[in-house]
């Protein structure tokens, strides 16, 4: 494929970055990271072959949700920076050829934000219908509580002004009411203003959320809010033409379709959605060590508009979500990655990270993301994967995945000068503590996990197929053994992946003519015929079929 047609829409074959700025990297030593030092480890994330960055939220919030819960939308939170601290991590990514995307987290606010605080000062107040309020919970409203260990309702009573008000997540996030006019515009003017300091895009926080309507008194005569969501794009469009939305949508694939917006143009909501469903029955194939469960959901799996995109991923900033799989598999997985009670999450989900669940095998770890690269989709990677750094499950919830960035072996883990003590959060010890586990050992060694994903990542840019071609997964005469082909009109890349602890033969049938070569190596493989190519246990080959 011609370089132009690539980068013309280049979130298509992007290798997307998510991390936290408070827990990356310290640039003043007192202990919680910021955007100076983000911005002197930017070559770090070069080397890997990132090419764009996802920030986490970094807006100032009274830290009930981890950032999540905003008090302001234009600023940056001190402990990390400042606005020019920022525009200029921003400037020196795009020197680098990195772009930048930002949470965009408008389905809630923070109950300490000024626009809440006026809603709670009477009936009659300026932004009183910015918020969802009710005399009484109504019976045909929304339902499932997001933190069962948590909340018991959606609704929180409001005694002063003797309503109810709706939230979502915590209570002390309580939801925007989008069905309002002047919030609509004050989203837009939010992503305006960050995109105007260099953003090019935004991840789209619980997106089904913020389009939520059930449970308004007027919802029948309320526009359709996948409209809204069009605007938005449109919006995005006209500021910047290059500019994307990523959307966190974890629902069927039919219903998830239906983010992207009208296929006739190519896709005018979201410009990609997270493949959840994918993700999960990854984990049951790896489970099961059969390729069955992944190539069913591939199988499934609608083709987005001509100009969107799926992104994969293997490991996210929450829990290791398990719930769109039956009782019976998630119970599977559970058993074989986290068969603690302190290693799942709300039942439905785990708290862990690859490596530990995996027990540290290098094959099983270097075929997940080895999947990761070659599954169609664009992949997004959490920071800290590219060295395979453990949980620290004495941090509550979500945040045992979160921990301080492992940049060193020494105790301070090369994160901060300051004592871990004053870290955001703690460390990880043990087996996969930053005395194991860290940047500095792996950067030079050949055999390392972070060269390894230099490699996939590298090769993945090197074979556009996988990221804009046609993907069908053929028959690989082994029930362990995942095969797909991704081809355009210019080539085809054949990828096999061996679930098992044995070796397999891989004989897929419907391959094109043509010579292989392996993509990753550089070397031949013999051929006559239909291939035969053989697979220690966990093993996998990315093969170019015809002329490199």
């Amino acid at each position: 494929m011609r370089l132009t047609e690539t980068a013309d829409l280049w979130w298509k074959n992007a290798v997307v970055y998510c991390l936290d700025v408070e827990t990356f990297q310290d640039g003043n030593g007192d202990g919680v990271g910021d955007f100076v030092g983000l911005t002197q480890r930017i070559d770090h994330l070069v080397r890997l072959g990132v090419t764009c960055l996802w920030l986490m939220p970094f807006h100032p919030t009274r830290e009930r949700d981890d950032g999540y819960d905003i008090t302001d939308y234009y600023a940056v939170d001190p402990r990390l920076g400042t606005l020019g601290e920022f525009t200029e991590f921003v400037r020196t990514a795009r020197d680098r050829g990195l772009r930048v995307i930002a949470d965009l987290v408008v389905n809630h606010t923070s109950d300490h934000h000024p626009w809440f605080r006026d809603a709670c000062s009477g009936r009659d107040a300026r932004h009183r219908d910015w918020y969802v309020w009710c005399d009484t919970p109504p019976a045909d409203g929304p339902q499932g509580v997001t933190f069962p260990d948590a909340e018991q309702s959606l609704w929180q009573y409001h005694e002063p002004t003797g309503q109810y008000y709706f939230h979502r997540f915590y209570k002390e996030q309580p939801d925007l009411n989008i069905t309002n006019a002047a919030v609509r515009d004050e989203i837009a003017r939010i992503m305006g203003f960050w995109m105007q300091l260099g953003l090019s895009g935004f991840r789209v926080d619980a997106v089904p959320f913020l389009l939520e309507t059930a449970g308004q008194v007027d919802a029948d005569d309320l526009p359709d809010p996948h409209a809204y969501l069009a605007d938005l794009r449109a919006f995005l469009g006209r500021r910047n033409g290059e500019a994307m939305l990523l959307g966190e949508v974890n629902l069927p694939y039919e219903e998830t379709l239906r983010f992207f917006g009208d296929p006739a143009s190519g896709g005018d909501e979201l410009t990609m959605c997270f493949d959840f469903i994918g993700m999960q029955r990854t984990y049951l194939a790896m489970a099961r060590q059969e390729a069955a469960p992944l190539a069913d959901a591939l199988r499934e799996r609608p083709r987005p508009p001509r100009d969107a995109h799926w992104a994969t991923f293997v490991r996210n900033h929450d829990e290791l979500t398990l719930d769109k799989l039956s009782k019976t598999e998630r119970d599977e997985v559970f058993a074989a990655f986290g068969p603690e009670a302190d290693m799942q999450l709300y039942g439905r989900g785990l708290r862990r990270r690859l490596p530990p669940m995996l027990d540290g095998d290098r094959r099983r770890i270097d075929l997940a993301y080895s999947l990761l690269f070659t599954l169609p989709g664009t992949p997004v990677l959490f920071y800290g994967e590219e060295i395979g750094m453990g949980e620290n499950l004495a941090a509550d919830g979500r945040l045992a995945v979160r921990t301080p960035m492992q940049w060193t072996p020494e105790p301070t883990a090369g994160f901060s000068d300051a004592e871990p003590a004053r870290y955001p959060r703690p460390l990880t010890r043990g087996a996969y503590g930053p005395e194991h586990v860290n940047v500095r050992n792996q950067a030079h060694d050949p055999h390392a996990l972070l060269t390894r994903m230099r490699s996939f990542a590298q090769g993945y840019r090197e074979a556009p197929e996988l990221a804009w071609g046609h993907c069908e997964v053929l028959d690989a005469g082994d029930p362990a053994v995942l095969a797909h082909l991704s081809s355009t009109r210019d080539g085809a890349v054949l990828v096999l992946h061996n679930f098992a602890d044995r070796p397999a033969t891989a004989a897929p049938a419907g391959v094109p003519d043509g010579r292989l070569t392996d993509i990753l190596t550089g070397a031949a493989v013999e051929r006559t015929g239909a291939p035969r190519v053989e697979l220690p246990p966990y093993g996998y080959r990315w093969l170019r079929v015809g002329e490199p």
